[in-house]
């Protein structure tokens, strides 16, 4: 019996992570993050990644365990969520693409401006939601939670267990993605970075848009199929 829990609590990690890790995807969601802060001290930064890691594991979280119910509890579907998050997402991506480089007197504004308190307010919308842990994310956290529920509660627990663990290695794998982000791209030079950033706006961009299609097309295909034939 040990052992068939063992096995379950190591499938449940490998399954989560498998299926968070590339949605979520720190790496590529760093530079925005760059971008969204700039003018922000290092001390500001690491305080900024520390909470948008503990909020993005928690938001994952209580996605995959009570996510569910909370959609059927206000009537919302999944799709709904992809097209009203993804939207979210594509906005906030256009922002990114049609910002102007900052010279280096409005760089030494922002840093008077971007205090600790500044940050506080943004760690959660939209540093966290809709940008580091989007709709996507959410929407699959949902799925994989529901995927995890077995005829047994202790199975159940100890596959909720493995989920939790691997949730929280991934905001970890975040923090220290958006922790290091500056001193990783800091060998592109500025000309490369704004490149880098251009690049990861259009990227984010096409989640959002690809988000609210699948959203969109699982709409369509419940319709359809609801249709007297």
């Amino acid at each position: 019996m040990t052992i068939d829990l063992l096995l379950a609590l190591g499938k449940s990690f490998l399954f989560v992570l498998a299926a968070m890790l590339p949605i979520l995807n720190p790496a590529a969601t760093a530079p925005v993050f760059l971008s969204l802060t700039e003018g922000a001290s290092p001390l500001t930064r690491t305080l900024l990644a520390r909470r948008i890691a503990i909020n993005a594991f928690w938001l994952m979280a209580g996605s995959m365990l009570v996510g569910s119910y909370v959609l059927d509890l206000f009537g919302i579907s999944l799709p709904i969520v992809r097209i009203g998050g993804g939207l979210i997402l594509a906005a906030m991506a256009w922002r990114l693409l049609g910002a102007t480089p900052s010279m280096p007197d409005s760089r030494a504004a922002l840093a008077e401006s971007f205090t600790p308190e500044h940050a506080r307010r943004q760690a959660f919308y939209p540093l966290t939601f809709p940008i580091s842990c989007g709709p996507g994310s959410v929407a699959v956290a949902i799925t994989v939670g529901v995927a995890l529920h077995e005829a047994s509660l202790v199975t159940s627990l100890v596959r909720m267990a493995g989920a939790l663990v691997a949730v929280a290695l991934v905001a970890l794998l975040m923090f220290l993605a958006f922790r290091y982000a500056a001193r990783l791209l800091h060998a592109l030079g500025d000309a490369g970075t704004a490149v880098f950033l251009r690049l990861s706006a259009f990227i984010l961009l096409c989640m959002g848009v690809q988000i609210v299609w699948d959203g969109a097309s699982e709409l369509v295909r419940t319709l359809w199929s609801s249709l007297p034939r």
